[in-house]
């Protein structure tokens, strides 16, 4: 199992996005992958990073689609493939209606249509070729000439079965949060492992995103999360994956304890058939990374 870092590109001057990209790479790390929020731009943070850390894999974990046209995002990804040397990872997803419908005042309708015509128009325009496409959600005629680049590959926020379906068939792995092993394990890996075999596409990716926190007081970490994220538990995508694992709240997912209880959680992740794990690391993070390395 490879070993990564996830990271908002936020809270702070742009120049601890390299510092960040420094740590993961310090600690041993695989990679290190961008959030979005309303903020520095994770795609072209992932981008600059991977130009400062050479050997380490960056990439967005996750970029929302609508408010990115298809040939808009092919043309910044493949910028950030070039700048990072050929280490980046795209990760997109539909987010959630509170972001888009009230941020961005798109409708938020059939995303999961949405996202496949989305990978439809976008996988082809990233290897540069001449697209036509007229869905029902989205109309991309156009091309990306981008000399010399090579295409990044795509993942897909994923959780519910018609997403994991559309990871599978059209794009190269899965991103999960708030989610544990156990349902990585019976759900997350089967479903979109089954997608992609039908689809006669390579094994896919399962990246698991995981906040972990080294602590005496694992309660106390479980309630300031609880206090920080109460409303990530109301957004529909989230409340269904909860409501799979019988959790009230995403503060219940959390990885917290000793080192010897947080190191026996994380191995479950593997057991689990995730592919990567991606920390977020709370508290000592220079401590988290290197426990999470020392797993690889």
């Amino acid at each position: 199992m490879r070993v990564g870092m996830f990271a908002l590109a936020a809270g702070a001057p742009l120049g601890d996005v390299v510092a960040q990209a420094r740590l993961a790479r310090d600690a041993g790390l695989d990679s290190l992958f961008f959030g979005h929020v309303p903020s520095w731009d994770a795609l072209m943070a992932a981008a600059l990073a991977g130009r400062e850390t050479p050997g380490l894999e960056v990439g967005t974990a996750i970029l929302p689609t609508w408010p990115r046209h298809p040939l808009a995002l092919a043309s910044q990804a493949l910028t950030a493939q070039a700048m990072a040397g050929g280490r980046f990872t795209l990760g997109i997803g539909p987010s959630h209606p509170p972001v888009i419908e009230d941020g961005h005042g798109i409708p938020y309708e059939r995303p999961a249509r949405h996202v496949r015509e989305y990978l439809s128009a976008l996988r082809p325009l990233l290897r540069g070729e001449d697209v036509e496409y007229r869905g029902e959600t989205l109309t991309a005629v156009g091309t990306v000439d981008a000399p010399g680049a090579v295409p990044p590959p795509v993942i897909v926020s994923a959780l519910g079965p018609a997403m994991l379906r559309i990871a599978g068939e059209l794009a190269d792995g899965s991103v999960t949060t708030w989610t544990g092993a156990a349902t990585i394990a019976d759900h997350i890996v089967p479903s979109i492992t089954r997608a992609a075999a039908a689809a006669g596409r390579p094994a896919p990716r399962v990246l698991a995103g995981v906040v972990v926190a080294l602590t005496t007081d694992p309660d106390g970490a479980r309630r300031e999360l609880a206090e920080q994220y109460s409303a990530a538990s109301a957004f529909p995508g989230y409340r269904a994956i909860l409501d799979r694992q019988g959790l009230s709240g995403v503060h219940e997912t959390v990885v917290a304890g000793d080192e010897a209880a947080v190191e026996r959680e994380l191995r479950r992740f593997a057991d689990a058939g995730a592919t990567d794990l991606l920390v977020s690391p709370r508290g000592d993070a220079a401590r988290v990374l290197e426990l999470a390395a020392s797993l690889r």
